[in-house]
């Protein structure tokens, strides 16, 4: 029966331990997984991330196109050169982008000029161009004047968007209101490098300027207009990397700009700038070492995240382990507890029989004979009463199948009475007591007396013959009642203190030395828990145990 259940358990830890292994094979495999997940992930971030790179770094070319340059339009074409300086200041300060503007301070006309532009009667030219800027003499600020000489030298993009503007003046349907998207996109050109734009006119005006075309105004109207071309410089953009842990290096190159360093130690990808800067492009480059940087980062929370529940796995069968192999001890200390129970009752059922069968076959007895066989009979028998009652009371108490009396006590005398009926099994064994801070006590005498006896016969039990001597004291703390029962015995190990309290545990070597059943101190437990309180133990070997007990006092 022993064997077959010893390879039951056997069977259970061989499937326990292929669990184990089979949960860690699915891990390493699963952490595999997840790192090339990673990888993968990453290197697509490396390609896709460069879009919310670009679009942070042109966050200030945005706001200057849409929010910037539409304020021109705000001075109806009557900028002067003082005001256009102060203007262009704040651009130069807030949008290091931008190089140099130069500024066309024009009229339009419905007489045809010299120094400009010309269809059917509508003229369009300078008054006056500045140039503003860090790096620009001021010498060479002004570089035309109406009243000058010199021969006007028309410039690209003040040709580009006169033209476009006589187009759109052509085409302009003065029945309908034009879209603000229209006016914006017909009255600013878009060149590599440079954004020219022209103050918006009110719609009237516009409709006064497609008559100009047409005919000769009897009044000859003369109309102010504003046109700012703005030199921009895409190296002054400045790049916002935002994943620094992702991209080592990024830097505005040319389109054309093929990097001679093609080492498979580097990744890199690029990405087109909009608008004036389509001729450049955003270069991400990284080392390789530095990317797995990232992809171990993003791995290592996938990768702890499955250590957590590995680690719950391996702690399920590890719990599951622990409870077979407890089991295993119960089953063993059980099937000693059968053993030496059967034995202790034996002996004395032994002893009792050859007692009574010398009275029983002896002619006769001397009166020496009949008290030794009547001691003998007597003491055997309380043996085996004491061993029945134990047995009886632990029961009872583990199913609560008892009350709990509450009778008033003397401490004092309850300890005295202890120590008499003690003294008078073992008379070389030594008694002290100390009582302090009460005198009565409400409790339960015969559960009382119980744990009294089961402390004592253990510290007499269990201590050598020179040190057969238990010190008892007995303390209100705090309205609670300690008592401390302190011996010299043999101790017991550090290793074995937390199972002494366990039913059926026996510390071998001493516990089977003196014919323990593992009883005892189970006993003790249980009767304190009854009484709801608590019982711990300190010890050290060969040096002796002390029992702590800890009972509410009631009084």
């Amino acid at each position: 029966m022993i064997s077959e259940r010893y390879s039951g358990y056997r069977k259970n830890f061989s499937l326990i331990l292929i669990f184990i292994v089979l949960i860690s094979v699915l891990f390493i495999l699963s952490l595999f997984l997840a790192y090339n997940f990673s990888k993968k992930f990453i290197e697509n971030e490396f390609v896709s991330e460069k879009v919310k790179v670009l679009e942070e770094s042109i966050k200030p070319y945005n706001d200057f196109f849409q929010n910037k340059l539409p304020e021109i339009s705000y001075y109806n074409g009557y900028l002067d050169s003082a005001t256009t300086a102060k203007f262009v200041d704040t651009i130069l300060h807030d949008y290091p982008f931008v190089s140099k503007v130069v500024f066309y301070d024009c009229e339009v006309k419905n007489l045809t000029v010299k120094d400009g532009l010309n269809a059917g009667h509508f003229s369009f030219g300078p008054k006056y161009i500045y140039q503003f800027g860090d790096l620009v003499p001021l010498d060479s600020v002004k570089l035309f004047s109406k009243d000058d000489t010199r021969k006007f030298k028309r410039r690209d993009d003040f040709n580009e968007l006169g033209i476009k503007l006589i187009s759109y003046i052509e085409t302009l349907d003065t029945a309908k209101v034009p879209g603000q998207d229209e006016l914006f996109t017909n009255f600013s050109n878009i060149r590599s490098n440079k954004i020219t734009y022209l103050n918006i006119p009110r719609i009237e005006d516009l409709k006064v300027y497609k008559e100009m075309l047409r005919r000769q105004l009897r009044t000859s109207p003369v109309y102010q207009q504003d046109m700012l071309s703005f030199l921009l410089d895409p190296y002054q953009i400045k790049i916002l990397n935002t994943r620094p842990l992702l991209y080592q290096n990024i830097r505005i190159e040319p389109l054309t700009y093929d990097p001679l360093n093609t080492s498979a130690d580097y990744v890199a990808t690029e990405i087109t700038l909009p608008g004036p800067f389509s001729e450049y492009k955003l270069y991400f480059i990284s080392a390789k070492s530095f990317v797995d940087k990232e992809i171990l980062s993003y791995f290592l929370p996938i990768a702890i995240t499955m250590l957590v529940f590995y680690s719950i796995l391996v702690l399920v069968a590890f719990l599951i382990y622990r409870n077979l192999n407890i089991n295993q001890k119960m089953f063993k200390l059980q099937y000693d507890f059968v053993n030496n129970l059967t034995h202790e009752f034996k002996t004395p059922v032994s002893v009792i029989k050859i007692a009574g069968n010398n009275i029983k076959s002896a002619s006769s007895l001397t009166e020496r004979e009949l008290k030794l066989y009547g001691k003998i009979l007597d003491e055997e028998a309380d043996k085996l009463n004491g061993l029945m009652n134990k047995l009886l009371a632990f029961t009872q108490i583990e199913n609560q199948a008892i009350e709990l009396n509450q009778d008033e006590i003397n401490i004092e005398d309850f300890i005295e009475s202890t120590v008499e009926s003690h003294k008078l099994k073992h008379p070389d064994f030594k008694f002290t007591y100390e009582v302090s801070g009460f005198s009565t006590f409400i409790t339960d005498p015969v559960l009382l007396g119980s744990l009294f006896d089961n402390l004592a016969e253990n510290a007499y039990k269990y201590s050598p013959a020179e040190h057969k001597k238990l010190h008892i004291t007995a303390r209100m703390i705090k309205n609670k009642v300690i008592f401390r029962f302190a011996d010299q015995g043999i101790g017991i190990p550090a290793s074995e203190i937390n199972n002494v309290f366990k039913k059926f545990y026996r510390i071998q070597n001493l516990y089977n030395q003196n014919g323990s059943v593992g009883l005892g101190l189970a006993f003790c437990k249980e009767l304190v828990n009854f009484m709801k309180g608590e019982i711990t133990v300190k010890s050290k070997v060969n040096k002796g145990t002390e029992f702590k007990i800890v009972l509410p006092y009631n009084n």
